[in-house]
């Protein structure tokens, strides 16, 4: 049903806006020299005030402006709150076009030039200004447990892979905790879900509830890519689902929940922020309507920069306070120096994952963190990855005629419906499934409720790990609240815990109709998106502008 973008790794791709040519420079910073070039970002280089401005500016566009002040480039504008839409705008488009509304995160997208993003940062009405930058693809009694009312009990015995078992989630199958009725966002490449792993209980219907498009480039609401799909399956893949002879042998942590596929990638995994912000925007603005509970991010941006000025990390705040869990990769990066200071991951309000290495058994007594693992202190004192989960080798479901079905690949199983990967790509799925069985059986827990229980040492298997046990944290009807004592983005209203739109009056823009393969019989949200689809095929299409591409890197396939 939709295509897979990737997240967390170091292979990239390069693409460029109408055209443009993206040349890569020394110092990490992408320039585009000449006239009509644009600059997407590829620096690692930390986040830093600009001298003399009054509010945080890219430093990329900072060292740009000094040289190559006339340079386009893409720059994402957060506004503080007092400053309405209105004036806002005027802001933007006195030093630039706007190509793009980010109300989550208070803010505009603006093609302008390094040195009136300069002067921008200067306004006292701007919070922040960052480049558009690249984003990259990381025993119990059966009496304590009765029967969940409405659900259906699933057997973990045929199960032919061991992270269930290291979770601990196959015992809450038996008696109905298979996440039913929750739902899970899965921002990334698209999601296939015609795959019978993705049907529901009789093969009535995809579980795949929607698939939403936003990425201007994106040709289909498929998943040509690979990645959104295999970690789809991780999450919720249900092989009980099957008919054929791989019926049960591979089964996802929370296999009866429903899925939400937005996918922010074209079809070869290339996507920037600017896509991901607006697929969170979906997943906010749609949260009631498709009960989604969890948001999965296995993805990371190019650019270390602190969760206080990042717009990456105030989307997901913005997220997490309306109500959302929200669980990221950890990364890839081992125990480099700034391992952790990548957004999502390095925000302190998400649930980052970090990947541990089962040593082939179902025991967690033996695991250990792969050694890519990231793992560190962000840039503004967070320690993370907040827990672990198993994350090499592991199996799911293969978007068929995608780029993860290489036949050259030695990762392909069961014939090539399956694929076996490595990364926190893969492990951060696994909490998100587990936290969809959380909520089915503790639907009112706050998402700081979900990390406390999560993240407690009286639901850890292995303490120096904090990899979860299911069966505790499931039991647990009290579990400590996490992230007291955090200041969440000045942009959020901290009495109701989301973006002030009372001061902001920030507006949202409505779904266009389009022709074509990609026309739906109805239009009727609040929100752009460039393409949304329910799972009977139906699909809308907005005219939203295009953007620039960045990449997304792919995982390792082993």
């Amino acid at each position: 049903m939709t295509r897979s973008v990737q997240i967390v790794e170091r292979m990239r791709w390069m693409s460029a806006l109408a055209g443009a040519a993206i040349v890569a420079l020394a110092v990490g910073i992408a320039l585009a020299i000449s006239s009509g070039q644009l600059v997407t970002g590829a620096s690692s280089a930390p986040a830093a005030t600009a001298g003399g401005s009054s509010a945080p500016l890219d430093p990329r566009i900072a060292t740009l402006a000094q040289s190559h002040p006339r340079a386009v480039v893409q720059a994402i504008v957060q506004f503080n709150a007092p400053v309405g839409q209105a004036r806002a705008q005027a802001d933007a488009e006195s030093h630039g076009r706007i190509i793009g509304k980010l109300p989550i995160i208070h803010g505009l997208a603006v093609q302008t030039t390094a040195g009136q993003a300069r002067a921008l940062a200067a306004n006292p009405d701007v919070h922040a200004v960052s480049l558009n930058t690249t984003v990259t693809p990381q025993s119990l009694p059966a009496a304590r447990l009765p029967m969940m009312p409405g659900s259906q009990s699933i057997s973990g015995d045929q199960v032919q892979t061991t992270y269930d078992q290291t979770l601990g989630v196959t015992p809450l199958w038996r008696f109905g905790v298979t996440g039913t009725g929750v739902g899970v966002a899965v921002i990334d490449t698209g999601v296939d879900g015609a795959l019978p792993d993705f049907s529901s209980a009789g093969g009535g219907h995809s579980r795949v509830s929607v698939s939403a498009v936003d990425n201007s480039h994106a040709t289909t609401a498929n998943d040509s890519y690979g990645h959104g799909t295999d970690v789809a399956g991780i999450i919720a893949g249900n092989g009980n689902n099957r008919s054929d002879a791989l019926h049960g042998q591979y089964v996802g942590v929370a296999p009866n929940a429903n899925l939400i596929s937005v996918k922010v990638s074209d079809e070869t995994g290339a996507t920037n922020v600017l896509d991901v912000i607006y697929g969170l925007q979906f997943a906010v603005t749609h949260q009631t309507e498709y009960n989604i509970r969890v948001i999965n991010l296995s993805l990371d941006s190019a650019t270390p920069q602190s969760a206080k000025v990042d717009p990456l990390d105030a989307a997901v705040e913005s997220a997490w306070m309306h109500g959302i869990v929200v669980v990221a990769a950890a990364g890839n990066r081992g125990s480099a120096t700034d391992a952790v200071q990548y957004s999502p991951a390095n925000d302190p309000y998400v649930i980052t994952v970090g990947g541990v290495d089962e040593n082939g058994t179902a025991d967690p007594s033996d695991d250990a963190p792969a050694s890519w693992s990231s793992r560190g202190t962000t840039q503004d004192g967070a320690a993370k990855p907040d827990v672990y989960a198993p994350g090499a080798h592991i199996v799911s479901v293969l978007a068929p005629n995608s780029v993860f079905a290489n036949p050259s690949c030695n990762c392909l199983i069961a014939g090539g419906q399956y694929i076996q990967t490595s990364g926190t790509s893969m492990a951060a799925p696994m909490i998100a499934g587990l936290a969809a069985d959380l909520l089915q059986v503790h639907p009112h827990w706050t998402p700081a409720q979900v990390k406390g229980d999560l993240t407690s040492a009286a639901v850890s298997d292995n303490a120096s790990l904090q990899e979860p046990n299911a069966v505790k944290a499931i039991l647990n009807w009290n579990p400590p609240v996490a992230d007291q004592g955090l200041t969440p983005s000045k942009l959020i209203n901290t009495a109701t815990g989301n973006i002030n739109y009372s001061i902001s009056t920030w507006s949202m823009s409505t779904w266009s109709r389009a022709n074509g393969t990609l026309r739906a019989g109805y239009a009727g949200s609040s929100y752009t998106c460039k393409s949304c689809s329910a799972n009977n095929g139906d699909t809308v299409n907005s005219s939203v502008s295009t953007w620039s591409l960045s990449t997304w890197a792919t995982a390792s396939l082993n």
